[in-house]
């Protein structure tokens, strides 16, 4: 069984307790919008990540992260990028490989909306997208999401809330 944490749009904002929710975690991934290098030396300091740049993300961030990500764990196959669009609009530079290979999961960030639906149109593939971790964007509260993978199946999905996007922390 794999724990995951999953974030996307921190735009260089890391909230002090974000740790502390994916201290129980033993992946961490980052749909893109990483938005500073230190964001990733944080969280690989901390967890194994997978991490997808997004489209404000540096050359050095690219360099040190993927445009995609294709792999398979616990029995799904996962595929993860940041310009993912959402169910029936999706990108259309992804839709062709969806409707091709559709993956178990697809994951992606970029609209700051948090959404978590399955896609009859698509073989029933999950679509997740955890919203916004970071301060910048018109969301209003910061989230993340935490779920189990196990031998095929996904369970305890939770929403966390990070508190509002323009709120202090204490």
């Amino acid at each position: 069984m794999k724990r995951i944490g999953l974030l996307s749009d921190t735009h260089g904002y890391l909230d002090n307790r974000l740790l502390d929710h994916l201290a129980q975690c033993d992946e961490i991934w980052h749909a893109g919008d990483i938005g500073s290098v230190k964001i990733i030396d944080q969280l690989e300091a901390f967890k194994p990540c997978r991490i997808v740049y997004g489209n404000i993300d540096s050359k050095e961030i690219q360099l040190r992260s993927h445009e995609n990500l294709n792999f398979e764990l616990e029995g799904f196959r996962i595929w993860m990028t940041h310009i993912g669009g959402a169910p029936p609009r999706y990108n259309p530079m992804v839709l062709p490989q969806l409707r091709s290979d559709t993956p178990d999961i697809f994951i992606c960030g970029h609209s700051h909306i948090l959404r978590v639906i399955r896609d009859k149109a698509l073989s029933n593939m999950l679509y997740i997208n955890p919203g916004a971790a970071g301060k910048e964007g018109f969301h209003k509260m910061r989230t993340l999401l935490r779920f189990n993978l196990h031998e095929g199946v996904i369970s305890q999905m939770e929403v966390v809330e990070l508190g509002k996007r323009g709120a202090i922390e204490a």
